[in-house]
């Protein structure tokens, strides 16, 4: 087996495996800070409403959460800025012949990312400086265009995964382009909504993890509380709406991507009615190591209780993604999500029948463990769609072999990227960890040796 992949390996261009590890790496990076670009400054404006309707605590919160917020927005432009190189460098196949097709949401993601920075500038600027409604204004602009630069992105990889808005002429030449069409192409809207709900979960639950570990340590104060709570709310409702965008954008794959669906369900044979095999693995063409439950599915993958999902065997052997890493990513998914939803539900069961979860040790555990489980669960579902892709690049019409370039010097650029992200992640931890530090002493703003002073209220 070693030396049939050794040997498939020398027949494919020298750049794919570099360019797909490295673009793995710096996309599942860069998604959890995107997250937070998403939905941050909905929680901020949720605190700051509060905080301008008397809460002293949720107006202390909202400074705070916008200064966190402003450092993952510059680590994140960095990644974002890589991300952008990258399509050109890694897929110069890719952009060279669909390059325009896919110009128009890159330039929309550009403009949303500046718009995104200006307002989240002005917003820290602003305490103390603006009228407190304008103040809470800026934060609106900074969540539609977080929003709208994500819609942006997630259209350009939905329409890989079902491509539209072009003609390939007899010569192989895209032509008839038509770059609104490409953008909002039929899998767009359901792949944003899925994307968007994700943010709202991965944010909410690492927020609320945050102030589940200051209960932890005993701090149960209103601000803990307070803190605790917002995003959780937010992740919740989340939690409660993704099953359901999750369940019809599946729906889809029998038509859109059979073969991932395949994939997805462990599927060996057309079935029908389809079991639902929890676990398992593909070992030498046939399914083990699962637990069947009959009919369901059927149900997951086609709505309904009887109807076929289609085997691996009718597709060709060269058709067919990595069916373990597909199967596994997706129920990692599956599982963790359902997880979340019925914890959260639990959660605001009892809490309206008196119970305060916060006060039980147990709880808080489980809910400083949500937020690595929603980062877990956001990456194996993009691992399930990008995986389950393969081998085509733009489904159905551009394998991603024939997407890379022949430049094995690209391994140089993995490692050097690996070092830069390194330092990042290091920098982001230590800044974090010290403003946490510092508010807990009880300081808000480190004295600079330049800067004007800082008066008894706060302004300079």
């Amino acid at each position: 087996m070693i030396a049939e992949a050794l040997a498939l390996a020398a027949e494919e261009p020298a750049g794919l495996l570099p360019a797909r590890q490295q673009m793995a790496f710096s996309l599942g990076w860069h998604i959890i800070l995107a997250c937070f670009g998403v939905a941050f400054p909905s929680m901020i404006f949720v605190v700051h409403l509060l905080g301008l309707r008397g809460n002293e605590v949720a107006l202390t919160l909202a400074k705070r959460w916008a200064k966190v917020s402003a450092v993952l927005f510059a680590i994140g432009a960095v990644s974002g800025t890589v991300l952008s190189f990258e399509m050109g460098l890694l897929w110069p196949g890719l952009m060279e012949k669909f390059g325009d097709v896919l110009g128009l949401p890159f330039a929309f993601e550009g403009l949303s990312f500046f718009t995104e920075a200006i307002f989240l500038g002005l917003y820290l600027y602003g305490w103390g400086r603006m009228s407190p409604r304008l103040h809470l204004l800026c934060l609106l602009p900074m969540a539609a265009a977080g929003i709208f630069g994500t819609f942006c992105v997630i259209s350009v990889n939905a329409w890989m995964n079902m491509p539209t808005g072009f003609r390939i002429d007899a010569a192989g030449n895209v032509v008839d382009v038509e770059p609104w069409k490409a953008m909002f192409n039929q899998g767009a809207l359901l792949q944003f909504l899925h994307m968007w709900l994700a943010a709202f979960m991965v944010a909410g639950f690492v927020v609320a993890a945050v102030y589940a570990a200051g209960a932890l340590r005993g701090r149960r104060d209103r601000h803990h509380r307070l803190g605790f709570t917002v995003p959780f709310v937010f992740a919740s409702v989340a939690a409660v709406l993704q099953p359901v965008v999750g369940h019809v954008l599946g729906i889809r794959l029998g038509e859109t991507q059979p073969a991932k669906l395949a994939a997805f369900e462990l599927a060996e044979t057309t079935e029908q009615p389809a079991p639902l095999r929890l676990g398992g693995l593909m070992i030498d063409g046939e399914p083990r190591y699962f637990i069947e439950i009959p009919n369901w599915g059927s149900f997951i993958a086609r709505g309904s209780f009887d109807l076929p999902v289609r085997g691996l065997d009718t597709f060709p052997a060269s058709d067919v993604p990595p069916v373990n890493i597909t199967h596994l990513a997706f129920q990692t998914m599956i599982g963790i999500g359902s997880l979340l939803m019925l914890a959260v539900i639990g959660y605001w069961l009892l809490r309206w029948r008196g119970r305060d979860l916060l006060e039980t040790r147990w709880f808080c555990w489980f809910a400083v463990a949500a937020g690595p489980l929603a980062v877990v669960a956001l990456e194996s579902g993009w691992v399930a769609t990008e995986v389950g892709r393969q081998p085509w690049v733009v489904y159905d019409i551009m394998r991603t072999i024939d997407a890379a370039g022949d430049n094995p010097g690209l391994w140089w650029v993995f490692g050097t990227m690996l070092v830069v992200y390194t330092l990042l992640t290091i920098g982001a931890v230590l800044v974090l960890r010290s403003m946490a530090r510092r508010w807990r002493e009880a300081g808000e703003d480190l004295p600079s040796p330049y800067g004007p002073a800082i008066s008894e209220d706060g302004r300079r």
